[in-house]
C-alpha cells in the first residue's frame, strides 16, 4: 500500500497541490496510461517506485487522448474504469493519479501546435494509423510539462511509441530519463493489453498467434546465433584441423560451419519462422488479419539488413475480429550476443 495518503487529481490545480505537498520528497516518476489498468500497468508503477525510492513521488496519469485515435478507431468504446484504476494504482505504489478531462488537457479545443514524429512516425504503426504518433507525442509532451518528472516509464509492448518518445526527449532536450519496462504476458503468452477484454474465447485463441509467431522467430534467432558461435570455433589452419581431428572434434566443427553457411542470413530466417506461424493463422476461425511483421532497428524502426549486428525488435500487428493487437520481442544480433 502507499506510504502516504493517496490522492486523485482531476485538474491541473489539484496536481499542483500534490506536487507542492511532495516538494521535498526527491525524485518524481510518471507512468502515463489511458486507464483500464492491468498487471502490465502495475508493473510499470512498481518500477517507477523503485526508480524514485520510498520518499519519491510517483504519479500515474489516466487520460484517453483523442488526438491519437484515427477515424473509425475505438475512442468511444475504449474502456474507462477509473474507480478500479485508482485501486490498482494505489496498491502498486503510486502516490497520486492525475485523471484530467479532455477540456482540462486541451482547454482551447484540439491544439493548433503539435509535436510531429518525423519519418519514424510514418512507418509500421504510423503507416497503419496516420497521425497517431503526432497525437501521442503531443499529449506526452504536455503531460511531461505538467507532471515535471525526473523519469518517465513506458512499456516495451508499445515499442515504436517508446522509440518516438525517446527521440522526442532527446531531440527537444526534455532532460527527462525515459525508461522502457519489459512486456508483461499472461500465462498463455498473450501480451497484456486493455484491448484484450474485447476478445471472445475464439478470438483469443487466434490472438495467441501473435506471441507464438514472435516466439518462433526468437527460437530461430537463438539457433542461428548458436550456429554462428559454433562456426567461429572452426579451425582456421590445417594444423589446428589436424589437431582437432585427433580428438574427434573436426567433424562437428565442420558440420556447424557448413550449416551456418548454408542457412539464410539470420534476419531472413527469423522473419521466415515468424511468418510461417502467421500464415497458418489466416485459416483459423476467426482468421488472423495480419497488418505487418517487421524486424527493425529500434533507433529508427527501419528494417534491418542482412549483415546487421546489435539490438533489434521483431514486431507484429494484426486484427482479430474488430480488435487490433500489437506485440514485439527484442533480439540481439551478432557481436552483442544471443536473444534477449
Amino acid at each position: 500500500m502507499s506510504r502516504r495518503p493517496f490522492e486523485l487529481a482531476p485538474t491541473v490545480d489539484d496536481l499542483r497541490h500534490v506536487q507542492d505537498h511532495f516538494a521535498d520528497s526527491g525524485r518524481t516518476a510518471v507512468v502515463m496510461t489511458m486507464g483500464a489498468l492491468h498487471e502490465g500497468h502495475a508493473t510499470l508503477i512498481r518500477a517507477a517506485r523503485e526508480h524514485v525510492g520510498r520518499k519519491g513521488l510517483v504519479i500515474v496519469t489516466v487520460f484517453v487522448n483523442p488526438l491519437q485515435f484515427g477515424q473509425g478507431e475505438d475512442l468511444d468504446r475504449y474502456p474507462r474504469t477509473l474507480d478500479t484504476d485508482l485501486k490498482i494504482a494505489e496498491q502498486a505504489g503510486a502516490d497520486a493519479v492525475f485523471a484530467p478531462s479532455v477540456d482540462e488537457v486541451y482547454p482551447g479545443g484540439q491544439p493548433q501546435v503539435r509535436v510531429t514524429a518525423g519519418p519514424m512516425g510514418t512507418l509500421l504503426e504510423g503507416a497503419s494509423r496516420p497521425g497517431h504518433f503526432d497525437g501521442v507525442l503531443t499529449v506526452v509532451a504536455k503531460l511531461l510539462h505538467l507532471t515535471r518528472p525526473d523519469v518517465a516509464l513506458f512499456g516495451q509492448k508499445d515499442a515504436q511509441q517508446l522509440a518516438v518518445i525517446r527521440r522526442m526527449a532527446r531531440d527537444l532536450n526534455f532532460g527527462i530519463e525515459i525508461v522502457g519496462v519489459p512486456t508483461v504476458r499472461e500465462s498463455d503468452g498473450l501480451a497484456l493489453s486493455s484491448r484484450n477484454r474485447y476478445l471472445s474465447a475464439d478470438e483469443r485463441r487466434t490472438a495467441l498467434t501473435l506471441s507464438r509467431a514472435l516466439f518462433a522467430g526468437r527460437d530461430r534467432h537463438a539457433a542461428q546465433e548458436a550456429l554462428r558461435a559454433r562456426a567461429r570455433e572452426v579451425p582456421s589452419t590445417r594444423a589446428r584441423a589436424e589437431a582437432l581431428s585427433a580428438i574427434g572434434e573436426s567433424r562437428a566443427a565442420a558440420d556447424a560451419h557448413a550449416v551456418a553457411k548454408a542457412v539464410p542470413n539470420a534476419a531472413a530466417a527469423v522473419r521466415a519462422a515468424a511468418r510461417q506461424v502467421l500464415d497458418d493463422a489466416v485459416h483459423y476461425d476467426p482468421p488472423l488479419q495480419l497488418d505487418y511483421l517487421a524486424l527493425v532497428d529500434p533507433s529508427d524502426f527501419t528494417e534491418i539488413d542482412d549483415d546487421f549486428t546489435g539490438e533489434a525488435v521483431l514486431a507484429v500487428a494484426a486484427r482479430v475480429g474488430t480488435t487490433r493487437l500489437i506485440d514485439n520481442l527484442p533480439l540481439t544480433f551478432g557481436t552483442l550476443g544471443a536473444a534477449s
